[in-house]
């Protein structure tokens, strides 16, 4: 298998193993040039050359990278995209944190020549590094290569989805089996109903069966081959579940295919009082050391939002939280003040006219959100959570989307992995997508999951992905 799975999350065995390429790459560049440039005397100011400085030095652009999404996004890019988003990483994310940590260590600051030198010579390694493991690890060679068993509208899905959003490193689906004959998946992708299963997956080098059957037997005649797949599963061929495999490549749950007993009978939507403590704590230290950081930019934008459109520099909205519980949210205002002057609530479109030029800038950088440390200290939000919804939105939704309401039994966020995953919602059909993401962090939610979701927001800020 191509996956670990880690306090509920699961982690892509190629990425875990290009990251730690990648943080002995930057160690040892680190290191070579500290040694160069010493025996070299050539008038830079000496390099500290221990372990903790070359270790720093990987950590902190090996976060810029995790923070800028070029683990996930390497499959899909260009040679000049990945060179942006590395360069992005290392010579902006990387340096300015960098440049924050030499002002507590700074025993471990290279220089900024040094630095300079350093930055540039990894990032060309680094991208040289990922182009060769992108080309081993996915070849024909070495790729895990997958078949769907079912031709519904459910194994269609799947493998369109697969096609567009979810071809990940090392991972082929070679076509569906068909299960019926009045199938939804096209003919070019259907693959012939073998008649022994396990001679099937050993001629194609299958490694992975996928059960995408919407029942066990349809009035089409769709059936299951059960003594076909014991065989294969018994010899060493994985057998997934459709919506378990949808989930663990998308990172998602399939809305349609949920049912109650998913939930109730799943690993997952698992309290823990241990955890929420632990959470609490750090929504406290968080949320207070942000705000400590962020009082200039807070004050700045006040003054901002004042001299453009008056007062109020601040509004208000109820929104729905845990357990269904109504509080009051808070914003900077980035409309003006008529933007709801009938009292309806309106979802925000694209190239909303109500946006101010101040709100739009706000809006984009996230600066807006920023009076919300005041819910997170008062223990209505938390740093990470499903973004919560206005009241009037809710009661709709909930009559219009199966399951809506599950998203409530976990604290609403700041920040959150639906928006990560999915475009500003706007409409019924966007909340039933970021939905999918919500199920899908309120089951396997855990505090690396809430680390990582804060990390790769960094990429959301500064590219200004999700906003409206």
């Amino acid at each position: 298998m191509s996956y670990i799975r880690f306090r509920k999350h699961y982690l892509h065995i190629p990425h875990l193993v290009l990251a730690a390429l990648e943080f002995v790459v930057l160690y040892a560049i680190f290191t070579f040039l500290a040694s160069l440039l010493s025996l070299a005397n050539v008038g830079y100011p000496s390099v500290d050359t221990n372990m903790l400085s070359a270790g720093l030095f990987a950590l902190i652009l090996s976060g810029g990278t995790l923070a800028m999404g070029g683990y996930l996004a390497m499959v899909h890019e260009s040679v000049s995209a990945l060179l942006f988003r590395t360069l992005v990483a290392y010579c902006f994310v990387g340096g300015i944190a960098l440049k924050l940590l030499y002002l507590v260590l700074p025993s471990a600051n290279p220089g900024s020549t040094n630095l300079f030198w350093a930055v540039i010579l990894a990032s060309v390694i680094v991208i040289l590094l990922r182009l060769a493991f992108l080309r081993i690890v996915d070849s024909e060679q070495l790729v895990r290569r997958v078949v769907i068993l079912g031709d519904g509208d459910f194994a269609a899905t799947l493998f369109d989805e697969y096609e567009r959003n979810m071809r990940s490193l090392g991972v082929r689906i070679i076509g569906c089996i068909a299960d019926s004959s009045n199938g939804a998946v096209g003919a070019d992708k259907l693959l012939p109903t073998p008649n022994d299963f396990y001679k099937f997956c050993r001629q194609n080098r299958v490694s992975e069966i996928v059960v995408a059957q919407q029942e066990r037997r349809s009035s089409e005649g769709g059936w299951l081959p059960v003594p076909a797949l014991m065989e294969c599963k018994l010899r060493g061929i994985a057998i997934t579940n459709g919506v378990d495999f949808y989930e663990r490549e998308l990172k998602k749950a399939k809305l349609d295919m949920v049912h109650p007993s998913w939930i109730v009978f799943s690993e997952g939507f698992k309290p823990s009082k241990t955890r929420d403590f632990t959470k609490r704590f750090l929504d406290l230290v968080i949320s207070l050391t942000l705000l400590a950081v962020m009082l200039p930019f807070v004050m700045l934008t006040a003054i901002a939002v004042f001299l453009e459109t008056g007062r109020p520099i601040l509004y208000s909205q109820t929104r729905v939280g845990m357990l269904g519980k109504e509080f009051r949210i808070y914003k900077f205002r980035s409309m003006r003040q008529d933007a709801e002057k009938d009292g309806k609530a309106r979802w925000a479109s694209a190239n909303d006219n109500r946006v101010t030029r101040v709100g739009a800038f706000i809006r984009n950088t996230r600066l807006d959100e920023l009076p919300q440390i005041y819910n997170v200290i008062k223990g209505e939000m938390s740093i990470v959570g499903p973004r919560p919804e206005r009241p009037e939105f809710v009661s709709e939704l909930k009559e219009k989307i199966p399951f809506y309401d599950t998203r409530h039994y976990v604290k609403p966020g700041l920040m959150g992995w639906a928006q990560l995953k999915y475009p500003y919602g706007a409409s019924v059909e966007d909340a039933r997508g970021k939905l999918e993401y919500d199920l899908y962090y309120s089951k396997n939610h855990s505090l690396l999951m809430d680390f990582l979701i804060m990390i790769q927001t960094v990429e959301v800020i500064l590219l200004g992905k999700g906003v409206r």
